[in-house]
């Protein structure tokens, strides 16, 4: 059974993480959650589920408006060309929703099957912002206790340049 926002929180808890949740209508793309970007302070993010033709799956975490070059994004992760995870793959590995992907998800990755990729341009923010699960709220974490966060989930994040800045 996939991890709730309550979950979520008391590992969070457990760690000593403190975090600020806002909640708010539920978001589906970055477009929708523009207004969100002005009012929450910190980096915002999204997230690409993707695989490659052998079944290597990835969780890619980038700024909002960073520009990803899908094409060659698996010579940056030194594997076969990628596409998008289809939402019940998402579901049976990270336990959340189109919409709701989130590094936090990757606690719901309990054999490891998902690499997590955090990009190097959206490390420079030091409160980084994402979906606690689910797409109707927005948790703030710091960067370094996110990355403690992923790493307490038995992950060591890839720390790579993935994005362009946007234009």
């Amino acid at each position: 059974m996939a991890a709730t926002r309550a979950d979520l929180m008391a590992f969070l808890d457990k760690l000593g993480i403190e975090t600020n949740t806002v909640d708010h209508e539920p978001v589906f793309t970055v477009e929708e959650s523009r207004d969100l970007k002005k009012a929450i302070p910190g980096g915002h993010t999204k997230n690409l589920f993707v695989k490659d033709k052998k079944g290597t799956l990835f969780l890619v975490v980038v700024l909002a408006d960073a520009i990803v070059d899908m094409k060659g994004l698996h010579k940056k992760l030194d594997c076969g060309r990628l596409s998008f995870g289809k939402p019940d793959l998402l579901e049976e590995k990270l336990g959340v929703t189109p919409g709701s992907v989130t590094p936090f998800s990757i606690m719901n990755d309990k054999d490891q099957s998902v690499t997590i990729v955090l990009d190097e341009a959206m490390l420079t923010y030091e409160i980084l912002n994402y979906h606690p699960l689910k797409n109707d709220a927005t948790t703030a974490i710091k960067k370094d206790d996110l990355i403690s966060f992923i790493r307490a989930t038995d992950h060591e994040p890839l720390i790579l340049a993935i994005s362009e800045p946007a234009e």
